[in-house]
């Protein structure tokens, strides 16, 4: 299956999970497009001053791959600063969290995978 990045749904969320600002969410797929068990596979943009709060991923893991920009992950309590060619893992319990603090827009390709 190919999606045309112009075909994609496209949603803009206002304080998502808490965090600041607007994140535009480009869905490469929907869950219903796999035959895998997945909640979310999509282009996320973080604009600058933007974030996503903190929050839990229980039975179920996310993979964040860094495309473009940067910014701090919370992790555990714990901040990295992330940028473009990091991957970021985290689930089973885990709860993180994401901020744009540079000057860019923040481009993160997101997948959430039940374990279930």
């Amino acid at each position: 299956m190919i999606r045309k990045a112009a075909e994609r749904p496209v949603e803009v969320r206002a304080n998502l999970r808490g965090g600041t600002g607007e994140v535009t969410i480009h869905h490469y797929f929907k869950p219903d497009d796999f035959g895998a068990k997945t909640r979310l596979c999509a282009l996320l943009i973080l604009p600058p001053g933007a974030s996503i709060g903190p929050h839990a991923h229980v039975g179920e893991d996310e993979i964040y791959l860094i495309l473009r920009g940067s910014g701090v992950l919370t992790e555990d309590g714990r901040e990295t600063r992330v940028q473009a060619g990091d991957a970021v893992l985290t689930g089973n319990g885990s709860a993180h969290a994401i901020r744009n603090d540079g000057t860019e827009p923040l481009e993160i390709a997101a997948t959430i995978l039940p374990y279930a």
